[in-house]
C-alpha cells in the first residue's frame, strides 16, 4: 500500500512540475522520475512499503546519481549491485551533451551517492536490514543544467522559479511523511533541513540534519560516515 501511495504522489508532483519553466541559465531540466520510472518504480515496490522509519532527506538529483537511475542518491553500481534494482531508463529527448543519461549503464560515480550508500552497506550489511530503520527520498525530483553542464541546485534559482518548485515539492513531502509515518525526518544538508522544517510546521514529527556527503564540502571528505553517524547518534538513533 505505501509503495502504490508514494508512486501516485511522484505522478503527481510530475506532473505539477512538468507545468513550470526555466530561464536561461538553465538549459536542461532531466526528472528521471519520468524517464527512469522503471527503476523508481521497482526502488518503492521493493522498500517503500513500511512505515515509522527515519526519513533521510537529500536535496535533487545529482547528473550522475539519481539523474541516471531514479534512485536517491542513486551511484549506479549501488542500485544495481546492491539495491539489485531493474527496469529500463528512456533518456529524455533534450539531453547535455556533457551530461548523457545511459541509465545502468553510465561509468561515472556519484561520490555523494557512494558515500551514503556506501555507509549503508558498510553498517547494514542487507538493503533489508537498512530500510528496516531508513528510507531515502530526495526533496526535488529535478536536476538543472547549465549551458556548460554544471549542475545548479534549486536553491541557487531565482527567487520565483524556487518558490514554484518549492510550493510542489513541499506538498509532496507531506504527502511522503503522511504515507511514510517516520519518526525523525533527517535532511542531508542544510537546504533539505530548511524545507522539511517549512513544509511540516506544526506537524508532529522531529526534523534533524547531518552532513551532505557531498565532495564539494571539505568538512565531508573528512569521514563523512563518522561524521554522520555521530549526528544520527546526537538526534537520538541508535544504529547496528
Amino acid at each position: 500500500m505505501g509503495a502504490r501511495a508514494l508512486l501516485l504522489a511522484s505522478d503527481q508532483l510530475s506532473r505539477q512540475l512538468a507545468e513550470l519553466s526555466f530561464a536561461p541559465p538553465i538549459a536542461h531540466v532531466y526528472n528521471p522520475l519520468e524517464y527512469a520510472r522503471e527503476l523508481w518504480t521497482d526502488y518503492l515496490a521493493k522498500f517503500g512499503n513500511d512505515s515509522g522509519q527515519v526519513l533521510l532527506l537529500g536535496m535533487n538529483p545529482g547528473p550522475w546519481g539519481m539523474a541516471q537511475t531514479g534512485v536517491p542518491f542513486g551511484a549506479v553500481a549501488i542500485v544495481r549491485d546492491w539495491l539489485a534494482l531493474q527496469g529500463n531508463v528512456q533518456p529524455p529527448a533534450s539531453q547535455h551533451p556533457r551530461v548523457p543519461i545511459e541509465g545502468l549503464h553510465c561509468w561515472r560515480n556519484e561520490v555523494s551517492g557512494e558515500r551514503l550508500w556506501g555507509w549503508a552497506r558498510q553498517r547494514f550489511g542487507t538493503p533489508a536490514r537498512f530500510f528496516e530503520q531508513f528510507f531515502v527520498a530526495n526533496y526535488c525530483p529535478l536536476c538543472f543544467l547549465e549551458p556548460s553542464g554544471r549542475n545548479r541546485t534549486p536553491d541557487k534559482l531565482p527567487r520565483a522559479e524556487r518558490q514554484a518548485v518549492e510550493a510542489a515539492c513541499d506538498e509532496h513531502l507531506r504527502k511522503v511523511v503522511d504515507i511514510l509515518k517516520p519518526t525523525l525526518v533527517v535532511g542531508v544538508g542544510q537546504y533539505a533541513e530548511e524545507r522539511a522544517r517549512q513544509a511540516l510546521a506544526g506537524r508532529d514529527v522531529p526534523v534533524g540534519r547531518i552532513l551532505h556527503p557531498s565532495p564539494a564540502s571539505p568538512l565531508a571528505n573528512k569521514d563523512w560516515s563518522g561524521q554522520a553517524e555521530a549526528q544520527l547518534r546526537a538526534l537520538g538513533l541508535s544504529l547496528p
